[in-house]
């Protein structure tokens, strides 16, 4: 018997963004379909924009399973989590503790299809890195939609994100930027 699916069932328990009053509150879940969602995106941009050949599906899988280790560990608030280089280094190693854990729950017959999910391969160099540019435009959407109800709780952050996810190197980051971003803030009735 395996556990990988109770545990990986509890990601809707895991809130993001502990140490911030949030409008709605937003699960590790929810935060993952998202990532997988935008990460599809940047992969499709990459390859018909600027001549990549990366899986938009490998993608969006990886992104499904990119925070699925915080079952065992917890959402850790980025402001913890990159203090200094010692707590990043440790919390590095908890992360990869965690994944290994889970990598341990799937059935041998099937591990070797779930491993890339859980330890990142070379072979999926180009298709993490859009994860993790995935990763990166949702905390500064999140930010977005949070200022935009009113939260200026998230004013900072959003200031924050803006200039981290402008410095992305990836074109299909700021081709997503033009593109999509804008109409985040906008209301129902202004979506028309």
């Amino acid at each position: 018997m395996s556990h990988l699916f109770a545990y990986l069932a509890r990601m809707k328990f895991i809130k993001r963004w502990g140490l911030m009053h949030t409008t709605y509150p937003e699960s590790i879940q929810e935060h993952s379909h998202r990532v997988a969602v935008i990460a599809h995106t940047l992969a499709t941009i990459r390859n018909r924009l600027f001549n990549g050949r990366v899986d938009p599906a490998r993608a969006a899988v990886l992104a499904l399973y990119h925070d699925a280790g915080e079952v065992l560990t917890g959402d850790m608030p980025a402001p913890v989590k990159y203090f200094n280089p010692e707590i990043r280094g440790a919390y590095r190693e908890i992360e990869t503790a965690a994944n290994q854990r889970l990598l341990g729950m799937v059935p041998e017959a099937l591990r070797e299809e779930y491993q890339p999910l859980f330890v990142a391969a070379d072979h999926d160099k180009e298709a993490w890195e859009l994860v993790k540019a995935a990763d990166k435009l949702c905390a500064y959407l999140k930010c977005v939609e949070e200022v935009a109800a009113g939260n200026r709780e998230f004013s900072r952050a959003e200031q924050a994100l803006r200039t981290t996810v402008e410095a992305l190197p990836q074109p299909e980051v700021r081709y997503f930027l033009e593109t999509f971003a804008p109409s985040l803030g906008l209301t129902l009735d202004e979506l028309g």
